[in-house]
């Protein structure tokens, strides 16, 4: 299985991006994906999650109204809209399937 993350950079406090996770290899359309984030010092991190069908999300408290996941199961795609950033948000994100993780992708929330 591959997991491909993209979409991470510099962004100043207050802006928006859109992380994309692409799977391959994988059953995709089956299995819940999550979205975790590290940052340095700071233990892995789960901050939102999707089921299968797309029917239900869940959030971390910290990002709670500002981060949305979706997902495309015919692109095999996982998502994550980030919105209002802080420089709390810094940190490499992954996405994640059962033992599967990718690479991650850096976000730098600074000014």
């Amino acid at each position: 299985a591959q997991f491909v993350e993209s979409g991470g950079g510099l962004v100043q406090p207050g802006g928006s991006l859109r992380l994309s996770c692409t799977v391959s290899g994988f059953d995709f359309n089956s299995f819940t994906m999550n979205w975790y984030r590290q940052a340095p010092g700071k233990e892995r991190e789960r901050v939102a999650w999707i089921t299968s069908g797309g029917s239900v999300e869940n959030y971390a408290d910290s990002v709670k109204g500002r981060f949305f996941i979706s997902r495309n199961n015919d692109r095999k795609t996982v998502y994550l809209q980030m919105n209002d950033l802080k420089p709390d948000d810094t940190a490499v994100y992954y996405c994640n399937s059962l033992t599967y993780w990718g690479r991650g992708t850096q976000v730098t929330v600074s000014s």
